[in-house]
């Protein structure tokens, strides 16, 4: 992935089951746990795409989130404070991943960041 690609978009919902069934019907998707994240469901896209379906304010946000890849989140988060935006989700890391934090635009609009583990 390189900084600035949308890699992850996550569906809140009330009824996972439901959803997971709505978008296996519709987009075909196919849905798999995560070790140590109960009730988050990933799917893929493609290649490095894809999201997930969490629970609505539990492991997922309230609304749909799209994540962005970045090359730091500690100088995302500056470039979002400095610009308008706020922190709704500090760095937080995934293990064997890498971490993830959330941002408010200046318009009011969800934004997660993701930044990978390095390589090697």
């Amino acid at each position: 992935m390189a900084h600035g690609e949308i890699n992850h978009i996550e569906f809140p919902a009330d009824d996972p089951q439901r959803a997971m069934r709505f978008y296996e019907a519709v987009a075909g998707w196919q849905f798999g746990t995560v070790e140590g994240i109960p009730d988050y469901w990933l799917f893929r896209t493609s290649e490095g795409y894809g999201g997930a379906i969490g629970r609505r304010g539990i492991t997922a946000g309230a609304t749909l989130r799209d994540y962005i890849e970045v090359d730091s989140i500690a100088t995302a988060l500056v470039a979002s404070d400095r610009t308008g935006g706020t922190t709704v989700e500090p760095r937080t890391e995934i293990p064997g991943q890498g971490w993830y934090a959330v941002v408010r635009d200046p318009e009011g609009t969800e934004i997660g960041l993701f930044e990978t583990l390095p390589k090697g």
